[in-house]
């Protein structure tokens, strides 16, 4: 019962500080840099954060508090290399086929996790002899989680706003009648704990045991160097190809590749993680949905100003937003790795030279658990498969200007000669 009382606080705390960091970022978003980008923690650093630093129920490598100050110190790197102008820079150096399967793997992670019991539906769960195995299809919930996933799939199809908001809805709406097989307040003490706090519908909690709990006693390790690079690296590759992504999609790029007020939407999106980490959250950034306010006619700061607005209201409903039950958010992790899987295409397949450093990316995130091991895999190989060419261009531009600097002696040589009587 403590325990269940304590994962109830802090989601209650996780929903308050998201829904701060959202709103202080899409407020500064809008009113600093009049752009209509919404931004909250990201899917990727969230993801590494959960299942690769602090694991299920802590079983990770690091405690919640290192990894709150780990976020600070990567933060902090963020701004400066933000503000030096050489994020861009170090985002254009991400091989293309290396980024691109990032997405996907993390994609395919994020439905591997959707469909798994304790975060998901409760289609897969671990076995022993293969890993992992095909539950049992009796689970009314897990088929009340196919039936959301199949109004999203619906929604997506026929390109239907707000489908995946429908289908979370509808779980969970069919969820809090209790009563029923598929309740998620049971007579049980667990359940009658959340129901009580679910009654009250309206409610201001405090944050109370995640704001400010940052520790830096890691940073002796070398296995915690290592996170911190592995997190740049997603900060680069997914905030700044968000950024892009979204300003392409807006039509403000313009000749020279860059946006209006770039410079400082890159500084708000890397300063907005500071604040994140110290009220308890993973990294805050721009986030692709927002494509959605553009595609509805969004193209300045308002756009941004009136998510934070939504974000504002949403502090006040956590007794409704903690109780939304795990078959209802599986369906859209599911959901969210289809979506992300669409970038598979832009990989060049037919070069192997491309193909085998991404296939690697790929298969490397969900098969072991870990986003970092598919990047660093991806890269390691990429980087073999293309030394010689480097080492090739390398000795051509040493040689080419000596070769020039001899031809030029010759020439002169030769017009002496020709000057002598």
């Amino acid at each position: 019962m403590e325990y269940d009382n304590c994962i109830s606080v802090v989601k209650s705390d996780l929903i308050v500080a998201i829904s701060l960091a959202g709103m202080m970022g899409c407020f500064a978003m809008g009113l600093l840099a009049n752009l209509p980008f919404g931004l909250a923690p990201g899917t990727g650093q969230t993801m590494y954060m959960a299942y690769n630093l602090v694991g299920i129920h802590g079983s990770g490598p690091m405690s919640y508090s290192n990894a709150l100050g780990l976020w600070i110190v990567e933060a902090l790197f963020f701004i400066a290399i933000s503000a030096t102008g050489l994020r861009a820079k170090l985002g254009r150096l991400i091989p293309p086929s290396v980024g691109l399967a990032c997405a996907v793997g993390m994609g395919l992670f994020m439905a591997f996790i959707g469909l798994q019991s304790q975060q998901g539906v409760g289609l897969i769960g671990p076995d022993p002899s293969s890993i992992v195995r095909l539950l049992s299809l009796k689970s009314l919930t897990l088929w009340l989680g196919i039936v959301g996933f199949l109004i999203m799939s619906y929604g997506q199809a026929h390109e239907i706003k707000g489908s995946m908001i429908y289908g979370i809805l509808f779980v969970t709406t069919i969820s809090w009648f209790r009563g029923t097989s598929v309740t998620y307040f049971p007579k049980t003490v667990d359940g009658e704990a959340r129901y009580k706090y679910f009654k009250k519908v309206v409610d201001f909690h405090k944050i109370k045991k995640i704001a400010g709990k940052i520790s830096l006693t890691d940073f002796s390790k070398g296995t915690t160097w290592v996170s911190l690079f592995t997190l740049l690296y997603i900060d680069i590759l997914a905030t700044t190809g968000t950024l892009y992504t979204l300003a392409e999609i807006g039509g403000f790029i313009n000749d020279k590749g860059s946006f209006e007020n770039e410079y400082i939407a890159y500084l708000i999106d890397a300063s907005v993680t500071v604040v994140g980490s110290a009220l308890g959250v993973p990294p805050v950034a721009t986030y692709t949905e927002s494509s959605t306010g553009m595609k509805e006619g969004g193209r300045t700061g308002l756009t941004a100003v009136i998510i934070g607005i939504f974000f504002f209201l949403a502090l006040f409903f956590a007794p409704l937003l903690i109780n939304v039950p795990p078959w209802a958010i599986g369906p859209s992790l599911v959901m969210i790795g289809v979506i992300m899987m669409r970038v598979a295409k832009d990989i060049e397949w037919g070069n192997f030279k491309e193909a085998i450093p991404a296939f690697i990316t790929i298969i490397l995130m969900p098969f072991t658990n870990s986003i970092p091991n598919g990047i660093i895999g991806g890269l390691g190989v990429y980087v073999v498969l293309h030394f010689h060419e480097w080492i090739a261009w390398l000795v051509k531009s040493v040689l080419k200007p000596r070769k020039k600097k001899e031809i030029e002696s010759d020439a002169i040589g030769a017009d002496n000669t020709s000057e002598i009587p």
